[in-house]
């Protein structure tokens, strides 16, 4: 399900600082790469699970690499996320009008 492959790949703090430097605008695999003391292809392989997941996409022109991000799966993640927030929200409240019950039934 592509949506275990977005959560698995946003896991990673590597990954999702390269996400946030992607919020920015398309990079140079170079730049993406810089701020992170592991070697080029051990990099390379984040941004290889970035891509399979859906979150980015690379064109190379020449002998430069520029990824971008996708943010639809980003979306469908949130989606799901409110959806469980609601569910508990909604689960919390029975509870606590179940708690406030029985408190007023003890009285």
């Amino acid at each position: 399900m592509q949506l275990d492959r977005v959560f698995r790949a946003l896991g990673d703090p590597t990954r999702r600082a390269v996400l946030s430097r992607l919020c920015a605008g398309p990079a140079p695999v170079s730049e993406l790469a810089r701020p992170f003391a592991i070697a080029l292809p051990s990099f390379t392989q984040h941004l290889d699970v970035l891509e399979r997941c859906g979150l980015i996409r690379s064109r190379k022109l020449g002998r430069v690499r520029t990824c971008r991000l996708v943010p639809q799966p980003l979306k469908a993640a949130e989606r799901w996320m409110a959806q469980q927030r609601a569910l508990w929200e909604r689960r919390l409240d029975q509870l606590d009008n179940y708690l406030l019950e029985l408190k007023e039934e003890m009285k």
